[in-house]
């Protein structure tokens, strides 16, 4: 499907907002959900004074030329066609941040890990999201990349670092790259003030009582 699990479109967003690269490549992107997100929140929530000038790098490599149509050309500022463990070694941009979003249960283990090393050498950061439970799919809509060919597990993942995982019930997300560490303590803390917020507001009427 040219689409993806709503469920963890908070979580991406999220970390994306984190990282704040000031370029993109999206691997898979199928409707374009992401890249346009993206497009909104690093955009608009820059500080800018005028609307409509786009200062961020925010490309695609889609593998299925039939999935793009004039809603993805309007967002990505480049489309690639083509097999992403083919055109990405041949490119020569360095990017903030490479997105895989339910797009890596679509690789064998062995083309998996070479796509994601070569993805670490085009950028400081990767994020990987995919099903934690891969049912049988072939090919939809005509496209045989649509099928499914691994279930992927955390620990697929231990020769590459620094990175960290967020839970989560359905979907393995996970950032890798330079800037890892301080995205994981920025979310961490964030999400650990919400908590206490949340189940425990009598805590700042507490603090509040207490003397400076």
């Amino acid at each position: 499907m040219p689409s993806s699990q709503y469920y963890q479109i908070n979580e991406i967003l999220e970390l994306i907002i984190r990282i704040r690269p000031e370029s993109l490549l999206e691997i898979g992107p199928g409707f374009g959900k992401y890249g346009y997100l993206s497009r909104e929140y690093l955009e608009l929530w820059d500080g800018r004074e005028i609307y409509n000038e786009w200062k961020y790098q925010i490309d695609a490599i889609e593998a299925f030329e039939s999935y793009v149509t004039p809603l993805q050309k309007s967002i990505y500022n480049n489309i690639y066609i083509g097999d992403a463990l083919e055109i990405l070694p041949a490119m020569n941009n360095h990017y903030g941040l490479i997105l895989l979003v339910d797009v890596f249960e679509h690789f064998t283990h062995e083309n998996g890990i070479r796509l994601l090393k070569t993805a670490l050498s085009k950028a400081d950061n990767v994020i990987i999201c995919s099903p934690q439970h891969v049912n049988f799919q072939g090919d939809a809509f005509g496209n045989v990349f649509e099928t499914h060919r691994f279930e992927w597990k955390r620990h697929h993942f231990n020769e590459f670092s620094p990175k960290f995982f967020i839970k989560h019930h359905s979907s393995l997300i996970c950032c890798i790259g330079r800037d890892a560490p301080r995205v994981r303590n920025e979310y961490r803390k964030f999400h650990a003030r919400m908590f206490v917020k949340k189940y425990f507001p009598f805590v700042r009427v507490f603090r509040k009582l207490l003397p400076h």
